[in-house]
């Protein structure tokens, strides 16, 4: 009996772990399963973890306008804004750094499709034009929508999709500089996105363009984190990474003092332009981040990093909301 119960215990073992790696092979993240199901491999290479900023930086946009209206056109309007900017470009940017990583992976993560050979490098091609392609033709689609004169939201894919390939290709490649390949990755993830939410929806400003440039000095503190994993693979290859250049130690005290000092200017704005209530918000949020930080962040950033990200992170997209509302009814939105 004992046997028999010993046996079923280590079946439901396998099949939870089996079901853990699936998902993470869906997700995109390390401890991925292999498969050689073309799809699930094409999914893998867009890494849908990494979406979820962008899909919630287009909400962002859409608040800080001050004119989203709850209707069905702009519901469905903003949707394809997010599949323009997660799913496609984000897909774009992350299926083009895996392509220009692929030596990298090979030390780092082995059983990513490329380095293990389980997608072939033509194909890998062919999925960043379709994914291009397919986010500028959606971008082009909404300035129609909203009757732009100048098509604004097409000009900020472009210039998205310029950063993503000079973030990963040579020969300027700006991942392998820790402080400008970091940034650009924050600005990426926090102010394209929002730029693009509120110019589809109202009127993007030069102050609220230079502010949210600012919040993603905040994300380049996140982008850190990401290097963690990584250090190995960037020292045998020359990459400047931050972990590379100051140590794992330094670089997660680097990490959270990014987060924090650039929202907390965040809360410097809000009380500023009068929002107070907000601003209290937005402390009040970002002290459970700093309580996470000295959990996980500070004591062992390789160990618990994703515990740390899955911890803080939704405090912070929160924050970016609470700030984003707060713009969008303030004179900002009106300041050029």
């Amino acid at each position: 009996m004992e046997l028999l119960a010993g046996s079923l215990m280590k079946r439901l073992l396998a099949v939870e772990v089996l079901r853990v790696s699936d998902a993470r092979q869906l997700l995109g993240i390390k401890g991925a399963s292999e498969t050689k199901s073309i799809w699930k491999l094409r999914l893998q290479l867009m890494k849908p973890i990494t979406w979820i900023p962008l899909l919630w930086g287009v909400i962002c946009g859409a608040a800080a306008s001050g004119h989203y209206q709850w209707c069905l056109s702009n519901v469905l309007a903003a949707f394809a804004c997010m599949i323009m900017s997660g799913p496609l470009l984000a897909g774009f940017t992350q299926t083009i750094n895996d392509y220009y990583d692929r030596e990298i992976d090979a030390i780092n993560e082995p059983n990513r499709p490329i380095p293990s050979g389980a997608i072939p490098l033509i194909q890998v091609k062919l999925q960043i034009w379709v994914l291009l392609l397919g986010g500028l033709g959606v971008a082009y689609a909404l300035d129609i929508w909203a009757n732009h004169s100048t098509p604004s939201v097409l000009l900020l894919a472009l210039g998205g999709s310029f950063v993503s390939y000079i973030y990963s290709a040579p020969p300027l490649k700006l991942k392998q500089n820790g402080w400008l390949g970091n940034y650009a990755l924050g600005a990426s993830y926090i102010a394209l996105p929002w730029w693009a939410g509120q110019a589809l929806f109202g009127q993007l400003t030069w102050t609220t363009a230079l502010l949210t440039l600012a919040y993603s000095l905040a994300g380049l503190g996140i982008a850190i984190i990401n290097d963690f994993k990584s250090v190995e693979g960037d020292k045998a290859l020359g990459l400047q990474s931050l972990p590379v250049v100051f140590g794992i130690k330094t670089a997660s005290w680097i990490s959270a003092g990014m987060i924090d000092v650039f929202q907390l200017a965040m809360v410097g704005v809000l009380i500023l332009i009068g929002q107070h209530f907000a601003s209290v918000i937005l402390i009040l949020l970002i002290i459970p981040q700093i309580t996470f930080q000295d959990i996980w962040l500070l004591r062992d950033p390789l160990a618990f990093d994703v515990k740390y990200q899955a911890s803080a992170q939704p405090f912070l997209i929160l924050g970016m909301l609470v700030t984003a509302l707060a713009i969008g009814h303030s004179p900002l939105i009106q300041m050029l």
